[in-house]
């Protein structure tokens, strides 16, 4: 846009001169630009473009929370410019600037939401700036170590008691805000507390002296904590939750507490989940496996009109899910969002005397279906859903009437067809062992060049590819192996072996890949242990079909002792001009001068992870793609390499670019070094969260949770 004055003549030579589009098409057109862009360049250019970029319908709600290119400078002189007309900021994860940033943030006295997740704020600067935000009434913020409420001013805690809507990120066993927040309707909770600090010592759940002030939850309709491993963070969550359990809000019609492990069921919180089966009814559910399984409890909760509901990793059986959640078979045409992941027995009508392995009933998932037929989001991932040899009851065939998906997850055994996984012993000849092997030669290409050639090795009518034509509109899949885990998970060491593939998912590789490349909207793509990919082919189909890829997540395909689909990758990423995400996780991974050539093709690309067990890079080779793919503001590598390479390439990158990006992010450190952990804790969560760390995200939130 900054080039529309200069090329005005030429494009008046060819008959079209973008100055003369309608200020609507224009404006919409405008509407992609980030704001700094349109406000400190694109405005300059020229008299029309100048009145443009200062509409409300551009100023009116202000997005930075992933231009990675906004320092100080251009925050504050974007403030100054157009302060007084932003209504809505958001600045979450912009951890990148400086704390003295959000002094500017004063300059807007209209401001009604405010994000600044992710952000370094102090005690001090919360209470300065919020004592001028009187028309607030969202907000969200991290409390850090250090936070102290007796810091607050009068005035900022006038402002507080107005804040209907609060997400906190809990860094420190604290209350952090809340009391203040008199008027809460919607709470947000995010315990990242760690159980340790750093110089070794345990951490206690208990709050701080002065943080004995009560919550005010009497108006509160959402409720939604999220907590990191970790036994602190259900100490300090049950300090929230206990508030509840005395009295719990009459108009509560979300409660979602989503924890890893173990999370015990106490008397307070039996308490509060029986007064929420007397006194409400819910529209979204979500809660520890321990408070559900083996309880009546879903049978006395009532619900309204639920859109969202999460019962990963419970033992529920899908007689249960049928007769207690679904109204046996009612219309649920509500629901939008259902997480299923880890619910090994959510697919057979009970679960004692059943084997993980065996057979689904289709008849379940058939009443699933037809009762929820607006499914948007659906999670399956993380369990062995085997269909049985029954005609028209594959679970893909009746997955394929959910027209309206947008992200699905599936585990990879659900997918294969049941006469091929039974015909086809998990062997053949053509199939490579999942041993250690030879090097692979990656400068030959032995893969299909072009869908034609793919479907010759696989006839296009199995479950799967069926599935994928009739969901022409999805923009998230992710198929996972039931027994894959992460080789780094989160505050563990890593993971030095992985659990074998399904038996039923022997079978899927190359042709299941291709059937992908139907989703011409796909944006995001997780493939992980996928054990009979032989050359990658299908993902050159989907690097040619797929043109709106943005975020790429494979782990584990193939034969673990070589990386066999390295030479269709390759090529692959020649085509994959929007992709911004790329995470791979696979052992003994070459990330050398030929895959970063073949990179440095993706203009786009803003974060790379690579997890390799054994694996070697090229420093040369990295700091040469670095420097051609200027975007890159992320690069995670977690290697076989030595501590001091990977220290000195690190350094050299932080050297040679953070002056020219001021968000640059680089961790390289051995993936097996005991000290992992320490380096992890100081990524930002907006990194970790999003990419470096492998889960399942499809469903993981209810839609829309927060802005």
């Amino acid at each position: 846009l900054q080039e529309v004055v200069s090329e005005e003549s030429e494009e008046e030579s060819n008959g079209v001169n973008l100055m003369e589009f309608s200020d609507e098409i224009l404006l919409h057109i405008l509407s992609y630009v980030p704001c700094t862009d349109l406000v400190l360049n694109v405005r300059r250019t020229c008299r029309k473009l100048a009145t443009l970029c200062l509409d409300k319908s551009l100023t009116h709600t202000v997005l930075l929370q992933k231009d990675y290119k906004v320092n100080k400078d251009k925050v504050k002189q974007l403030m100054r410019d157009i302060g007084k007309e932003i209504y809505q900021l958001n600045m979450a994860g912009c951890y990148w600037l400086p704390s003295s940033t959000i002094d500017h943030v004063t300059r807007c006295k209209n401001l009604v939401k405010l994000n600044l997740s992710g952000c370094h704020v102090t005690s001090l600067r919360l209470s300065k700036m919020l004592s001028t935000l009187q028309h607030l009434r969202s907000l969200a913020i991290d409390v850090n170590p250090g936070f102290d409420a007796s810091q607050l001013s009068s005035e900022c805690k006038a402002t507080l008691s107005r804040v209907s809507e609060l997400k906190q990120t809990l860094y420190t066993p604290s209350y952090g805000v809340v009391p203040c927040c008199t008027s809460l309707e919607k709470l947000l909770l995010y315990f990242e507390i760690l159980d340790r600090s750093r110089e070794g010592f345990m951490l206690s759940g208990q709050l701080m002296v002065g943080e004995s002030n009560v919550p005010h939850y009497q108006n509160l309709r959402i409720f939604y904590a999220r907590l990191a491993p970790g036994y602190v963070n259900q100490e300090v969550v049950r300090l929230y939750l206990a508030v509840l359990s005395d009295r719990t809000p009459e108009n509560l019609h979300a409660f979602l507490i989503s924890a890893p492990g173990s999370f015990a069921e106490t008397g307070a919180t039996k308490n509060l989940l029986d007064s929420m089966a007397r006194n409400v009814r819910l529209d979204a559910l979500q809660l520890p496996k321990a408070w559900i399984n083996g309880s009546g409890l879903l049978q006395h909760l009532k619900f309204n009109n639920p859109f969202y509901f999460s019962f990963s990793r419970c033992t529920l059986s899908g007689g249960h899910l049928i007769q207690r959640v679904i109204n046996g078979g009612k219309d649920l045409k509500s629901l939008t969002s259902l997480n299923l992941s880890g619910c090994v027995h959510c697919l057979a009508p009970e679960s004692l005397f059943r084997k993980a392995e065996d057979d689904i009933d289709s008849s379940i998932l058939e009443s699933l279906v037809v009762s929820c037929c607006n499914l948007r989001h659906l999670n399956l991932s993380a369990a062995h859903h085997h269909s049985s040899e029954s005609i028209g009851n594959h679970l893909c065939q009746l997955l394929s009437r959910l027209k309206h998906l947008l992200s699905l997850a599936l585990p990879v055994c659900s997918i294969t067809d049941v006469a091929a996984s039974v015909e086809k012993p998990p062997t053949t000849p053509n199939l490579v062992p999942q041993t250690f092997g030879r090097k692979v030669r990656i400068g030959i290409q032995t893969y299909p060049r072009n869908l034609g050639d793919q479907a010759d090795q696989k006839i296009e009518s199995s479950v799967f590819w069926a599935l994928m034509g009739s969901l022409r509109f999805l923009e998230t899949l992710e198929i996972i192996g039931s027994s894959f885990s992460s080789a780094m998970p989160r505050n563990e060491p890593a993971i030095r072996n992985s659990l074998p593939p399904c038996v039923r998912a022997q079978s899927v590789g190359d042709s299941e890949v291709a059937a992908i490349s139907q989703l011409t909207y796909l944006q995001s793509l997780t493939l992980a242990q996928l054990p009979n990919i032989l050359t990658g082919s299908g993902l050159v189909n989907i690097g040619l079909q797929c043109q709106h890829l943005r975020t790429l997540s494979l782990a584990n395909l193939g034969m673990m002792g070589k990386v066999v689909y390295m030479s269709a990758l390759m090529d692959m990423l020649k085509h994959c001009k929007c992709l911004r995400d790329l995470r791979l996780e696979q052992p003994y991974f070459c990330a050398g001068a030929q895959f970063f050539q073949a990179l440095s093709h993706c203009s786009s690309l803003q974060r790379l992870c690579i997890v390799s067990r054994s694996g070697t890079l090229q420093s040369d080779a990295v700091m040469s793609f670095m420097a051609n793919c200027l975007e890159v503001i992320m690069c995670h590598m977690f290697m076989g390499e030595s501590l001091t390479v990977c220290k000195n390439l690190q350094q050299s990158i932080v050297r040679s670019f953070q002056a020219e990006r001021p968000a640059l992010n680089v961790v390289i450190f051995p993936l097996l070094h005991e000290d992992l952990t320490e380096v992890i804790r100081d990524v930002p969560m907006r990194h970790l969260d999003e990419i470096t760390l492998f889960k399942s995200r499809v469903a993981e939130e209810p839609p829309n949770l927060w802005w």
